[in-house]
């Protein structure tokens, strides 16, 4: 993808909401049966309306990355996105690493998400989202998988080192990974020969505003692009219920600053412009 011929107020940021609840974290797989999921507090609902709230407040729209299970059992709340001029996109069906099924058995669940999401929204689903961006030259033949399902663009590559994810030699920004397939990865800066994170996730919480503000300033100035973005319902959700057991960096990483979130938002918004995935990229493609 080329750089914009835009000043750089001008630039449309991409920003994206992954849709999953506290207890479906890739980092608590080790603690919460899958089992158990029906059984635990869904707050779901109430974060996504908070999200839903702020952003008719700040006339800006987003992409919705849903999994296919939050979806069969809130399908209101699909229609509610659907209905404040939102992208519904899929992130799988039931949280599944990509990294961690075998082709059939991720062709089966993406299938089947779209399926889903399509059913309940009324609208084509175009846009895929691997949980934990799990998605890399391991398992490549997962872009393969997404043409066969009929997707038309991906954000699963986070072009950082990381202790979970992942793929820091990946290029930066939109790119066509297959014949009909635009990759868009979340947002990096380069400096130093390394890609740093400026998308979003528990970088926006952890690390002190102004470094996210710095960051997508420069990618819109200095690369002269737009920035892609992500984060969590639950990140918005300072009364979460707590997960026993947990050790001390994965307590750290999901926990910190939730309270800090909602207001990090806000000000996210109004100090850039942002729309959905689709529009930004226009369906995947320039």
């Amino acid at each position: 993808m080329k750089p914009v011929d835009l000043p750089a107020s001008a630039i449309v940021n991409a920003l994206s909401v992954d849709v999953e609840d506290y207890f479906q974290v890739s980092a608590f797989a080790n603690h919460i049966a899958r089992s158990d999921w029906d059984t635990l507090p869904c707050r779901v609902e109430r974060n996504v309306e908070q999200i839903l709230h702020i952003l008719a407040e700040a006339n800006a729209h987003a992409t919705f990355f849903t999994l296919g299970w939050i979806a069969e059992r809130y399908p209101r709340l699909i229609r509610r996105i659907c209905a404040g001029g939102h992208e519904i996109a899929s992130h799988g069906f039931g949280h599944e690493r990509a990294s961690a099924q075998e082709r059939g058995e991720f062709l089966a669940d993406i299938r089947l998400a779209k399926a889903v999401l399509e059913d309940i929204s009324g609208t084509p689903v175009h846009g895929y989202r691997a949980p934990s961006f799990s998605v890399g030259r391991g398992n490549a033949w997962a872009f393969d998988c997404m043409v066969e399902a009929g997707y038309r663009y991906s954000s699963s590559l986070y072009p950082i080192r990381h202790d979970h994810y992942g793929e820091p030699d990946a290029p930066r920004f939109p790119h066509e990974v297959r014949p009909g397939l635009m990759e868009i990865p979340i947002a990096t800066v380069r400096l130093r020969e390394r890609n740093w994170p400026a998308g979003g996730g528990g970088y926006f919480r952890l690390l002190p505003y102004r470094v996210s503000h710095w960051s997508i300033k420069r990618i819109n100035t200095v690369d002269r692009m737009p920035a892609t973005f992500y984060f969590h319902p639950w990140e918005l959700d300072a009364e979460q219920p707590r997960i026993d057991g947990l050790p001390a960096k994965t307590r750290f990483r999901h926990y910190v600053n939730l309270e800090r979130m909602t207001p990090r938002l806000v000000r996210l918004l109004a100090d850039f412009r942002w729309d959905r995935v689709d529009r930004v990229f226009q369906n995947g493609a320039r």
